[in-house]
């Protein structure tokens, strides 16, 4: 059972961690903003993704399917949101400021319920988290255990992975005293994440 869960764990970590809108975007905010600024909206972003995890532990994905208008109405207000997340990020105060000792800790950032959306209407969460749930079992001789256990094993990654992705982008953060170079790395992060929305969009 060990093993199962360990083999589950080393496929999900690429797939639910590789570059995507929410990833992104908790990496952007990391770097405008610093980590502890943006864990309301990791906390958002986890919940959405256990949730993404809990649609299709239970088969409402079938259901919801064939409401394709509400997936519609959620990914038109996340790529409102991601643009509008993309233009606070490139337009974020750099360098030091009187608000605080970062020079960000007054700055209006991503929040739990934006980051809950964004999850839920993801499509790169869906395929991923549905790729590896599908694809792999723990205790195939006891449904319930073995939905019970993949269920807890990839919500502990999505915790890992998307709590690494604003750890990563809060490196960026101490590069932010020089306002030339802060305001590219801000700028670099929101075009990034707008893209990040277009080919998940494509490919959704």
């Amino acid at each position: 059972m060990i093993g199962n869960t360990l083999i589950l764990i080393a496929a999900a970590l690429p797939l639910m961690g590789s570059p995507g809108p929410a990833t992104i975007s908790l990496a952007s905010l990391g770097a405008a903003f610093g980590f502890r600024n943006a864990l309301p909206y990791l906390m958002g972003i986890i919940l959405g993704t256990i949730v993404v995890l809990a649609i299709i532990a239970t088969g409402v994905s079938g259901v919801m399917s064939s409401e394709a208008w509400l997936l519609v109405v959620l990914r038109i207000a996340a790529v409102a949101y991601i643009l509008y997340l993309a233009w606070k990020i490139a337009t974020a105060p750099v360098g030091r400021t009187p608000t605080g000792a970062d020079g960000r800790s007054g700055v209006v950032i991503g929040s739990f319920l934006p980051g809950l959306g964004l999850s839920v209407a993801n499509p790169k969460a869906y395929a991923a988290i549905g790729a590896v749930y599908a694809g792999y079992s723990i205790t195939p001789e006891h449904l319930l255990l073995d939905t019970l256990l993949k269920f807890a094993a990839l919500a502990f990654v999505a915790a890992v992975v998307n709590t690494a992705w604003l750890a990563f982008g809060s490196t960026f953060a101490r590069f932010l005293e020089d306002p030339s170079l802060g305001r590219a790395i801000n700028i670099a992060f929101a075009i990034m994440l707008i893209l990040s929305v277009g080919v998940a969009l494509a490919l959704g």
